[in-house]
């Protein structure tokens, strides 16, 4: 790492501003706080904020969506990557999909990792104990190489064990932070990795996405029902919302035997998978990516799968998924419905 001369390591305690004076939204149905209904309509009843809503007068639009929409608009693509069950695999999806797209050397990709409580894609990349600067541009990311940029909370704690225990305003505040604050420079691809759920981290990012065009969302699943079950849910929050949904991607799909190469269903689809899902919901299905030990290793050790063992069936079911979405981003009129 080469930080700028004039710039400073940041500490998560000492920068972090105050919690934003808005409230969060408890559902999609919800006035809004600048609305002359908040606080009074159907939607309200049961809500905390009820009350507050209803003595305070309608406030103006977030000063800071303008500034956010500066910093993304130099992003020419911007991909969440979403599922509603927890340990399906998307932060080692998320960063392996990162490693395959900075392939490209004239590729300039980012990874924001908006998973506040349970950050782990600095272990995953590599870059654990690295720290976050601030220059007079903004926050710097940390590079995982010279085409590849990874901004988390993770970076910024002092201790890799301590735990992050804040409610829904203050992770509001320090996502807007990270759209607002970090200075990417010009971007052609940006992966959003998310936390399990449809809750305060998904609202807020999609709220302030809306003011910058995002290409859509991967929904990452495993095939056993159970998982399944949440990943409707949370296609269901994308179509609520506006979000569209390029595809679903099917992870631990089989075990490959790295000797022999027999595969063995360790998850049986017993309702079908995610392509069976992804038939009846009406929806892309990109791939499936089937289990290797090897995976597990290389995230554990920060390295990228898809380099050190290319010729691995899951590196060659990678690359596929790569392809097809890259081609879907670059040709937006052949986005999956929404």
């Amino acid at each position: 790492l080469h930080p700028h001369p004039r710039s400073q390591p940041l500490s998560l305690k000492l920068t972090l501003e105050p919690p934003p004076n808005t409230l969060q939204f408890n559902s999609l149905d919800c006035p809004g706080t600048d609305s002359d209904k908040a606080g009074k309509t159907d939607a309200c009843q049961g809500c905390p904020n009820q009350s507050i809503c209803a003595a305070s007068k309608p406030k103006g639009p977030d000063p800071d969506i303008d500034a956010v929409k500066a910093r993304l608009d130099r992003v020419r693509h911007k991909v969440l990557i979403l599922s509603g069950k927890g340990g399906v695999g998307k932060s080692t999806f998320t960063a392996h999909l990162a490693h395959g797209f900075a392939t490209d050397e004239d590729v300039q990709v980012g990874v924001m990792d908006i998973d506040i409580c349970g950050p782990s894609i600095p272990k995953v990349m590599g870059i654990e104990g690295e720290q976050v600067h601030h220059s007079n541009s903004g926050w710097s990311p940390v590079y995982v190489q010279d085409n590849l940029a990874v901004m988390s909370v993770g970076l910024l704690l002092s201790n890799s064990d301590e735990a992050v225990i804040w409610r829904g305003p203050k992770k509001n505040g320090l996502i807007k932070q990270f759209l607002r604050d970090v200075d990417w420079g010009v971007l052609d691809y940006l992966f959003i990795d998310t936390p399990p759920g449809t809750s305060d981290e998904h609202i807020s990012i999609t709220q302030y996405l809306q003011c910058s065009s995002v290409d859509g969302v991967v929904i990452v699943t495993t095939p056993q029902e159970v998982a399944l079950l949440d990943v409707r849910k949370e296609i269901n929050f994308c179509r609520k919302v506006g979000l569209p949904v390029l595809g679903v991607v099917e992870n631990m799909s089989g075990f490959v035997c790295p000797n022999c190469k027999t595969e063995t269903q360790i998850f049986p689809p017993t309702t079908g998978g995610a392509s069976k899902m992804a038939e009846d919901m009406n929806i892309r299905f990109l791939g499936a990516l089937p289990l290797d030990p090897r995976i597990g290793r290389c995230c554990d050790e920060g390295k990228s799968f898809l380099e050190e063992v290319p010729d691995s069936p899951a590196s060659q079911s990678f690359t596929t998924i790569i392809a097809k979405l890259r081609a879907l981003c670059e040709e937006p009129q052949t986005a999956a419905s929404s």
